[in-house]
C-alpha cells in the first residue's frame, strides 16, 4: 500500500494520534435526553461499564436511519454492499474482522518495526479505537463494505443457507472488502484530528481503505460515494472534509476527480514530529434531490485513504 491511512502512524515511542488511546469526546446535552449504552456496554477489563451516550429525539431518529443504511453497487464482476457497523453484539465478529483488515492495511507501509510486534500493537490500538467509535453512533459511523463476486452472488440464491462464514463474513454479505469512518458533528469528531484541523462541527471522512486483493476494481470510488450518501441521509452539513498526505499522488488524484479541493496544507514543521505533510480537502455535497442525477467520472481505485 503506497499511502498511509489517517488512523494511526506509530513512532518507536508513541502514536502520533494520542486520541486513539486517551481521548473522551464530550456528550451532547439536549433538552430531552435518553441514555443509550454503547455497543461495548459490557464491563471493561477493569470491571467498570462503559459510559452511556445521551441522545435527543432527533438523534434517536438518526440512529434508526443509520441502522437502516445500505449502499449497494453492482459491478460486472460482483456486488458491493456498504452498511454501518452497529453497536450491538451481533456485529462483534464483524468488528474483529475489521480490526484485522485495518491492522493489515496500516502495517503495509511500515518498515522500521518488527512485523509481528507491530501488528500486535496495531491490533490492540485499533480494537480500543473501534470500541469507542461504535459507542458514538449516530454522531459518528464506521462503514463496512462487503463484496461478492458475480459467480458467488448467483450461488447465494441456492441452497447454501444463511450461515455465517469465518472472520465475521456471512455468506449473505460476502467478503469484507473495505471500510471508512464518517463523523457528522462535533460530538462524533475525533478528539485530536490531524492537522490541518478541519472544523469539528462539519462531516469528516477518514480511515478509508480497500482490501489489497480487491483494489483496482472500483470499490474505493463507491465507498467514497457511500460516505457522501450517508452524510446526506443523516441530514448533516453538506460541506465534507478529509485529509490526504502530500506525497500520496494517487489518493490525491482520486479525491480531486471526485470533486474535493484543497483547503489548507500542513506546515513543513510537522516533519519535526515525524509526520508527513497533509492536505485538508473539502467538497460541497449536492442537495438530496440532485444526488440521483449527479455523475462522477471513472477513476483508478488503487488506494483510497485519507
Amino acid at each position: 500500500m503506497a499511502a498511509l491511512p489517517a488512523l494511526v502512524s506509530l513512532t518507536p515511542a508513541v502514536s502520533r494520534h494520542s486520541y486513539l488511546l486517551f481521548s473522551r469526546c464530550p456528550s451532547p446535552r439536549p433538552r430531552h435526553l435518553r441514555l443509550i449504552l454503547p455497543a461495548a456496554a459490557a464491563p471493561s477489563p477493569g470491571g467498570s461499564p462503559g459510559p452511556g451516550v445521551f441522545l435527543s429525539p432527533r438523534a434517536l431518529s438518526q440512529l434508526d436511519e443509520l441502522a437502516a443504511f445500505r449502499y449497494e453497487h453492482a459491478f460486472p464482476h460482483g456486488l458491493l454492499t456498504v452498511r454501518a457497523l452497529t453497536r450491538g453484539p451481533e456485529d462483534d465478529a464483524v468488528a474483529e474482522a475489521l480490526v484485522r483488515l485495518l491492522a493489515s492495511s496500516f502495517s503495509e507501509t511500515v518498515r522500521w518495526a518488527p512485523a509481528q510486534r507491530y501488528a500486535q500493537l496495531l491490533t490492540f490500538v485499533i480494537r480500543r479505537y473501534l470500541h469507542e467509535r461504535r459507542g458514538l453512533a449516530p454522531h459518528a459511523a464506521v462503514l463496512v463494505g462487503f463484496y461478492r463476486p458475480a459467480d458467488a452472488a448467483a450461488d447465494s440464491t441456492g441452497d447454501d443457507g444463511d450461515e455465517g462464514g469465518e472472520d465475521g463474513e456471512g455468506k449473505d454479505e460476502g467478503e469484507m472488502a473495505c471500510t471508512a469512518e464518517v463523523s457528522f458533528n462535533a460530538v462524533g469528531a475525533p478528539g485530536a484530528p490531524p492537522t490541518p484541523t478541519p472544523p469539528l462541527d462539519f462531516p469528516y471522512i477518514c480511515n478509508m481503505t480497500v482490501k489489497t486483493a480487491l483494489r483496482r476494481r472500483g470499490l474505493g470510488k463507491q465507498l467514497l460515494k457511500a460516505c457522501e450518501d450517508l452524510v446526506i441521509k443523516m441530514d448533516a452539513r453538506r460541506c465534507v472534509y478529509l485529509h490526504c498526505r502530500v506525497i500520496d499522488q494517487v489518493p490525491f488524484n482520486i479525491y480531486r476527480k471526485a470533486g474535493y479541493n484543497i483547503v489548507q496544507t500542513d506546515s513543513i514543521l510537522v516533519w519535526l514530529s515525524l509526520q508527513k505533510r497533509k492536505y485538508l480537502m473539502s467538497k460541497e455535497l449536492p442537495q438530496a434531490s440532485a444526488v440521483s442525477e449527479s455523475t462522477t467520472k471513472d477513476f483508478d481505485d488503487n488506494i483510497l485513504t485519507c
